[in-house]
């Protein structure tokens, strides 16, 4: 997208790799079938630090001098997503471990982040505009700045504990189809669901698996690995519900003193990923990056523990479907 559109006499590094490395933009071309990528081999290690070295190389001659905003702006957009995949690729060997009957450690000696203190309920007021104000790097699913309608409400001080949601299984949440969407309960029924993804019980005693391994399950941690579902489920049996992500925006921007917002777990809200009002896609197929996923998908805002930093922000929109379970997602109650 930078180099073919500025560089003279362009020649691709290898013709297949334009191919290989197109995951879903038709805008670039042809594209290997998405349901078959898991059965591509790789290049050899070698010619994939040739193809990276012969990137690099070729990118300081338009780097070198003063690019166009159009320009700027679209080599920040690649150093942007190229995060977003810093952090899948976390999640991801996660579960490849997670398939492994030693369950080996990603990061032996990490500190498992605990939370502080009681719940607490923060009052708000309601009303303000959400979405990115346009200074500095914003994806363009967060514009425009808009105005929605916001009543008054009430938002948890802190993420739910591990503890918390033991005691929803404890009380049967997973067997009582009042407390689930119905989808929702048909998910939980077809897949013998139980537990979080990575929650072991073995003789009545729980442990996790995480970055660390397999260790005790911590009272006080941030339940994690939980879907859209598990965690409406878990908010309709305490009484509470999952918050819009117009009040979750709503209440970083007006108490910056909320505990934990980001850099533990992405938060699931009750709001559908659709397009904001106003928004208007970017030209080329840059245009296909975010807008073509507006369909049965629900967002969960803040930033993980395995997010890049500097990566969020309050208007930042993250989504999944609704049976996602493999990211670092958790959950935060309204009412």
């Amino acid at each position: 997208m930078i180099l073919e559109a500025n560089e003279k006499n362009f020649r691709p590094f290898h013709h297949a790799f334009r191919v290989l490395y197109n995951s879903y933009y038709n805008g670039v071309g042809e594209k290997y079938p998405r349901p078959q990528r898991g059965l591509l081999t790789r290049p050899s290690r070698a010619e994939v630090t040739a193809y990276r070295q012969n990137v690099d190389a070729r990118m300081q001659r338009p780097l070198g001098r003063e690019l166009p905003p159009d320009l700027v702006a679209l080599v920040e957009l690649g150093l942007r997503h190229e995060q977003q995949h810093q952090e899948l690729i976390v999640t991801d060997v996660l579960h490849l471990l997670s398939m492994n009957p030693l369950l080996p450690a990603y990061q032996p000696n990490a500190k498992v982040p605990l939370l502080n203190g009681p719940n607490a309920w923060h009052d708000f007021a309601g009303g303000g505009a959400v979405g990115h104000d346009g200074g500095g790097f914003c994806f363009d699913n967060e514009l425009p700045r808009h105005w929605p309608f916001l009543e008054p409400y009430q938002l948890a001080s802190r993420l739910v504990t591990n503890a918390e949601y033991l005691a929803f299984i404890a009380n049967g949440g997973y067997n009582e189809p009042s407390l689930w969407l119905s989808e929702g309960w048909e998910f939980v029924r077809a897949n013998q669901l139980s537990q979080p993804l990575y929650w072991h019980c073995q003789d009545g005693h729980w442990r996790v698996f995480s970055l660390n391994g397999l260790a005790d399950l911590q009272a006080y941690a941030p339940v994690l690995n939980v879907s859209d579902f598990e965690a409406s489920a878990y908010a309709q049996w305490a009484n509470a519900r999952l918050p819009t992500e117009a009040e979750w925006e709503h209440a970083v921007l007006n108490n910056p003193g909320l505990d934990r917002m980001f850099g533990l777990a992405w938060q699931w809200t009750s709001s559908a990923y659709a397009l904001y009002p106003g928004f208007g896609a970017a030209a080329g197929a840059i245009a296909e990056y975010n807008g073509k996923f507006m369909m049965n998908q629900y967002v969960l805002r803040g930033a993980s523990l395995a997010t890049p930093s500097g990566h969020s922000r309050p208007t930042y929109r993250n989504f999944f479907p609704a049976t996602a379970r493999g990211q670092f997602s958790g959950i935060r109650l309204t009412r």
